[in-house]
């Protein structure tokens, strides 16, 4: 008979598109006081690989990244991107800026070997994972150093954002080998 295992637990990161400072600031305290304390916050850097959101979110976009300290199951990803969608509609209300979407939230997961993005978006890479959501690969951690693939979002392979998701990664490790 086969044994089934558990996943591993995963490192939760968010990643954050904000109007501005003050959009990022508010958004990371209410992502804190949702999911947790954060061990990393990533620096600021532009978003300007796309100009898709520019309508909902502004001419000059900002990205960052949180990751949260407690570790989660990788199978409640859905559920985590409904909550962020909500938490997204709250602080359009909250910031009260002339924009629709002013923050935009990306949940995802880092697991030794690749960073998974949750969307509710379908496409041919995507996998349904439940809750009207989708899932993607997105990086994968190969050869110690992280990977895009061909469909990867462009902004998802600059090295500022590798640097980052490899410290992420690297204190995953440590908080799974400290569980054994």
């Amino acid at each position: 008979m086969w044994k089934l295992k558990e996943p591993k637990p995963v490192k939760l990161i968010i990643g954050i598109l904000a109007a501005n400072h003050q959009c990022l600031h508010t958004t990371t305290d209410a992502l804190t006081d949702k999911f947790g304390k954060a061990d990393f916050v990533s620096d600021v850097w532009p978003f300007d690989k796309t100009d898709y959101y520019k309508d909902q979110t502004g001419p000059r976009i900002l990205r960052q990244f949180v990751s949260i300290e407690r570790l989660v199951d990788p199978g409640k990803l859905a559920k985590i991107k409904q909550r962020t969608n909500k938490l997204e509609q709250k602080l359009a209300a909250r910031l009260g800026l002339p924009l629709t979407r002013p923050v935009n939230l990306d949940p995802g997961v880092i697991e030794p070997s690749k960073l998974v993005l949750a969307t509710t978006k379908n496409y041919s890479h995507r996998i349904y994972i439940g809750a009207k959501m989708y899932a993607e690969v997105t990086l994968i951690f190969d050869k110690g150093r992280w990977r895009p693939l061909p469909h990867t979002y462009p902004d998802y392979k600059q090295q500022c954002y590798f640097e980052f998701f490899e410290k992420v990664r690297t204190r995953l490790l440590e908080q799974l080998k400290s569980q054994h």
